[in-house]
C-alpha cells in the first residue's frame, strides 16, 4: 500500500519528495494571489479585549469577590464575545442592601410628586356675608356666618392646600449605596451586559429587535453610554421602540435600572461609573456630605 501511494505521488507530483510541503506551498500561493487580486486588503482579526482592573488607586474591601463580564458585540445580530472586562468588587459586588434600594425608590417617586388637592377656607367659599340670626334673644347658638366650618357647605379647616410638594433629599451615601447595590443585583441576576460601544451598523429598528431577541435581553432594555450624544444609528433605531431607552452615565439612577429588565453598559460607561462611585466611596471629606441638605447648596 505504501508503495502504491508513493507511485501515485510521483505520478501527480513528479520530482517531489514531500507532499505536505507541496500542498502548503500551493495554498500559500493561492492565498497570495487572492490577496493581490483583492487589492492587498488583509482582514486581520482583532485581538480579544482583556481589560484588567487597576487596584492601585482604590483597593477593594474584599479582593476575593472580584467580578468579570464578557464584552459583547453589537455590529451583528449573532452574539460574539470580544473579550473580558474585570469589574471592581466595591461597585459591582457590593452587599445588596434591599432596604436602601427601597428608600431610593420612594425618594425618586416622591421628590417629583406635587399634590394638587385643594380645599377652600371659610374666606374663599361663596356667600355667608351677613350674620344668619341675632346674637341674642332667640336661644340659638352664636354664629357670624353660614360659611363657618360648622355648617354644611362651609369652608374646610385644616384641609389640603395645593400645590404641596413631597420633595425631600435622601442622605448622600444612601444614594451612592443605592447605585452600587442595584448594579450588583443586576450583575448577580445576569441582567447586566457590557458592549464595546453603541455603534450599530444600521438605523433600522428591526435590527435592534432581532438583536434583543437573539441575546435574550428581556422585554425592556436600558442602554448607558458615557457621553450624552449617542451615535446616529442607535438614536434612529430606538426612536419608535418604547421599551428601549438611552441614557448618559451621569443620569443613571436606581429607579430607571429597576424599571428596565436589562441594563446594557458600554465599556466607557463602566469605567466612568467605577471612577465616580469609587471616588465618592473613598473621598476624604465624606463627613461634609452627611450634613442636612439645603436648597441653595451647590
Amino acid at each position: 500500500m505504501l508503495n502504491f501511494l508513493n507511485k501515485t505521488r510521483q505520478v501527480l507530483y513528479p520530482g517531489v519528495r514531500n507532499l505536505s510541503n507541496t500542498l502548503a506551498a500551493r495554498q500559500s500561493n493561492v492565498s497570495s494571489e487572492t490577496t493581490a487580486a483583492a487589492g492587498d486588503k488583509i482582514a486581520v482579526p482583532k485581538p480579544a479585549l482583556i481589560l484588567p482592573q487597576n487596584y492601585k488607586d482604590y483597593a477593594p474591601v474584599n479582593k476575593n469577590s472580584a467580578r468579570q463580564a464578557w464584552i459583547e458585540n453589537v455590529d451583528a445580530v449573532k452574539e460574539r464575545k470580544l473579550g473580558l472586562i474585570e469589574l471592581h468588587p466595591d461597585v459591582f459586588a457590593a452587599q445588596p442592601r434591599v432596604d436602601i434600594i427601597q428608600e431610593n425608590i420612594e425618594w425618586q417617586r416622591k421628590y417629583r410628586y406635587v399634590s394638587l388637592a385643594h380645599t377652600k377656607t371659610r374666606a374663599e367659599v361663596h356667600g355667608g356675608g351677613r350674620k344668619p340670626w341675632p346674637q341674642k334673644g332667640q336661644g340659638r347658638a352664636r354664629h357670624g356666618s353660614i360659611r363657618s366650618p360648622l355648617f354644611k357647605g362651609g369652608g374646610i379647616s385644616h384641609g389640603p392646600r395645593s400645590p404641596t410638594t413631597h420633595f425631600y433629599m435622601l442622605p448622600f451615601y444612601k444614594r451612592v449605596l443605592g447605585l452600587t447595590s442595584t448594579l450588583s443585583v443586576k450583575l448577580a441576576q445576569d441582567d447586566l451586559h457590557v458592549i464595546e460601544n453603541a455603534e450599530i451598523p444600521t438605523r433600522d429598528a428591526q435590527f435592534l429587535k432581532d438583536l434583543i431577541k437573539e441575546r435574550n435581553w428581556g422585554p425592556s432594555v436600558l442602554i448607558i453610554d458615557k457621553q450624552d450624544e449617542f451615535p446616529e444609528n442607535i438614536c434612529y433605531a430606538t426612536d419608535y421602540l418604547g421599551y428601549v431607552n438611552l441614557m448618559p452615565a451621569y443620569g443613571l439612577n436606581v429607579y430607571s435600572m429597576l424599571k428596565h429588565d436589562t441594563l446594557v453598559l458600554t465599556v466607557d460607561a463602566v469605567k466612568h461609573l467605577e471612577q465616580r462611585l469609587l471616588y465618592q466611596l473613598h473621598r476624604n471629606d465624606a463627613t461634609s456630605k452627611g450634613g442636612k441638605f439645603k436648597l441653595d447648596q451647590v
